[in-house]
C-alpha cells in the first residue's frame, strides 16, 4: 500500500469525531501532505553513495481562515504529517539529521485555498557530523528544484552511476513511453511536443479563453521530471495550491491560471 494512501485511511478514522470540521476548509490535508513530499524530494541533498538527507522541520503557512479552522488540531494533523513523512522517506531511502516536526502558522498574505511550506534541516546533537557547521540551517520557502545536470558516461547526475538520490524500487520509465497530455473543462489536450505554451494568444498552443489569463501565461517542458513555468503573466500560476513561478508536475498535479483549472496528467506507453 502506497505511503499517500496509508496516510488518507488514517485520516478517515480521525473524521468520525471532532475533527471532521477540519475537512470543510478550503485546504485539504491530503493536499498538504503531498507538498511536504515534493519538499523533501525538491531540498534532498546527498553527503554519500549512501546518504541523501531531507529536512526534517517544516512550517506549512496558512490563509487566516484555513488556520483558524485547522489551528485546534494542529496537535493531531502534525503528528499525521509527520509520520507521512516519515514513511515517505523510508520509501525513498532519504535520512534526517533529527527528529520531524510539521507545524502550522498563519500567513496574512495568503488567500483562503492558498498554503506555502517552509522547511529546513534541523540537526540533534547525537547526529551531527564531523566537519559540518553546528546549529539549525535557516528556513527556505518551496522553491522550484535545479535542472539536472547531463549525466557523466555510465552514471547519473551528481556523480558516478547509484550517486545520485535514492531511486524507487521499480526501474523509471524510459521518456520516450510516456504519454502526457492536460485536461480542460473536461477537453483532452495531448503533449506531442517538448514545450507547450498556454495562453490568451491565437499563437499559443493551447488558447484558452479567459480574462484572467495572459497572451502567453505559462509553458510545460517535457522530461524527468516534467515542469510547467510561468512566462511573465499578470496573475501568475498557482500549482498544487502554491502560488510559483516554476514547478515540478507529476500525474494529477492541479495548475490553474486565471478562473481556470488545467489538470496535468502523464501515463505510460
Amino acid at each position: 500500500m502506497g505511503v499517500m494512501k496509508r496516510f488518507e485511511q488514517r485520516l478517515e478514522g480521525l473524521v468520525n469525531g471532532t475533527f471532521a470540521k477540519v475537512f470543510k476548509s478550503e485546504v485539504q490535508p491530503v493536499e498538504i501532505a503531498g507538498a511536504l513530499q515534493r519538499e523533501c524530494d525538491n531540498n534532498a541533498t546527498i553527503w554519500n553513495r549512501e546518504r541523501t538527507v531531507v529536512p526534517n522541520d517544516f512550517i506549512v503557512e496558512l490563509s487566516t481562515p484555513d488556520y483558524e479552522r485547522l489551528s485546534p488540531y494542529s496537535g493531531q494533523l502534525g503528528d499525521e504529517l509527520s509520520g507521512l513523512v516519515r514513511d515517505y522517506a523510508k520509501q525513498q531511502r532519504y535520512t534526517f539529521m533529527g527528529p520531524i516536526k510539521v507545524n502550522l502558522e498563519k500567513a496574512d498574505d495568503l488567500d483562503t485555498g492558498l498554503y506555502r511550506v517552509r522547511s529546513r534541516t534541523l540537526a540533534s546533537s547525537t547526529s551531527q557530523q564531523p566537519g559540518r557547521p553546528a546549529g539549525p540551517a535557516p528556513y527556505a520557502c518551496t522553491a522550484p528544484p535545479p535542472m539536472p545536470a547531463a549525466p557523466p558516461p555510465g552514471g547519473r547526475p551528481g556523480g558516478a552511476a547509484g550517486d545520485w538520490r535514492a531511486q524507487p524500487a521499480s526501474a523509471p520509465v524510459p521518456d520516450a513511453q510516456v504519454r502526457r497530455w492536460i485536461e480542460i473543462n473536461g477537453t483532452r489536450h495531448q503533449i506531442s511536443r517538448p514545450t507547450l505554451v498556454m495562453g490568451r494568444s491565437t499563437d499559443a498552443d493551447v488558447r484558452i479563453d479567459d480574462p484572467g489569463v495572459s497572451r502567453r501565461h505559462c509553458e510545460i517542458r517535457t522530461g524527468t521530471p516534467s515542469t510547467i513555468q510561468d512566462l511573465g503573466s499578470t496573475n501568475g500560476i498557482v500549482v498544487d495550491g502554491q502560488h510559483t513561478t516554476r514547478a515540478t508536475l507529476r500525474d494529477g498535479s492541479r495548475i490553474v491560471v486565471g478562473s481556470t483549472t488545467i489538470v496535468y496528467r502523464q501515463a505510460e506507453g
